[in-house]
């Protein structure tokens, strides 16, 4: 099985980027699933209806989030609905949504970190409960692990390693080049990377950011311009033992509007 994994899509930009490469891609390599992390895909903050639906038509499979899941209200009510959107699994019990989802022959499961983050449910053990719980439990286990810290980012790949298939990191959305298949058999990176605009600061206005660094003032973040990009992660998985036998990092460029 191959399964292409989206870095965060900001905006705009990120969803050309996707509406340009991602069919495209799913017939060059035969993908057999696309996840991809849209939680800043509406505006560069949260996920609408529209944009989710957008996403999805563009030949996106499942859509992951992280902690601005509930930046636009109007996706809260759609989160326990049929579409195919994930908000982390470790978040208090009681609130919308769900962290995993099955789709065809795979797992797909959405965590988020605490180091530097909010004081969310441990992303650990949460984990630990989730493949004890799961009866029958996939084969193929594809886990986005949405989460600032590097450091949590490694211990969770090793903590899981030969347990799920892949741990991908998102959330920092500057790709890092660390892909590796851990000695369990579980493919890893740190962080995916953005698909969005170049000319930007993680996706939003260089310069709007500039000034909140030097002033230290709340200044209105847009969108950034410049070429889309697209940054993705490719794995391919053994179904019978839901090991993986591949990982490679994907990298796309539109021409600059």
């Amino acid at each position: 099985m191959k399964i292409l994994t989206i870095g965060d899509i900001v905006g705009r930009p990120g969803r050309q980027a996707v509406h340009k490469f991602v069919r495209g891609l799913r017939k060059q390599h035969s993908i057999n699933l696309v996840i991809a992390n849209g939680e800043n895909a509406a505006g560069g903050f949260g996920l609408t209806v529209n944009t989710s639906q957008e996403l999805l038509g563009d030949g996106i499979d499942v859509l992951t989030s992280g902690n601005h899941i509930w930046a636009q209200k109007e996706i809260i009510p759609y989160l326990d609905a049929n579409l195919p959107i994930l908000r982390p699994l470790n978040y208090p019990s009681g609130v919308p949504g769900r962290g995993y989802l099955r789709t065809g022959k795979a797992l797909v499961v959405n965590l988020i970190g605490r180091t530097f983050m909010n004081s969310y449910d441990c992303p650990f053990r949460a984990m630990d409960r989730l493949l004890e719980e799961l009866d029958p439990k996939p084969k193929v286990i594809i886990v986005d692990f949405h989460a600032e810290a590097t450091s949590e980012k490694v211990a969770m790949g090793r903590y899981l390693d030969g347990r799920v298939s892949a741990v991908l990191g998102t959330h920092t959305h500057v790709g890092t080049i660390d892909t590796k298949i851990l000695p369990g058999g579980t493919a890893y990176v740190t962080d995916i990377g953005m698909t969005g605009p170049e000319d930007s600061i993680i996706g939003d206005d260089a310069e709007a950011v500039i000034q909140r660094f030097l002033t230290m003032m709340p200044h209105h973040l847009s969108v950034g311009k410049g070429k889309p990009v697209l940054n993705a992660i490719m794995v391919e998985v053994d179904e019978t033992s839901g090991k993986a036998t591949s990982i490679e990092r994907i990298h796309r460029e539109m021409a600059a509007p």
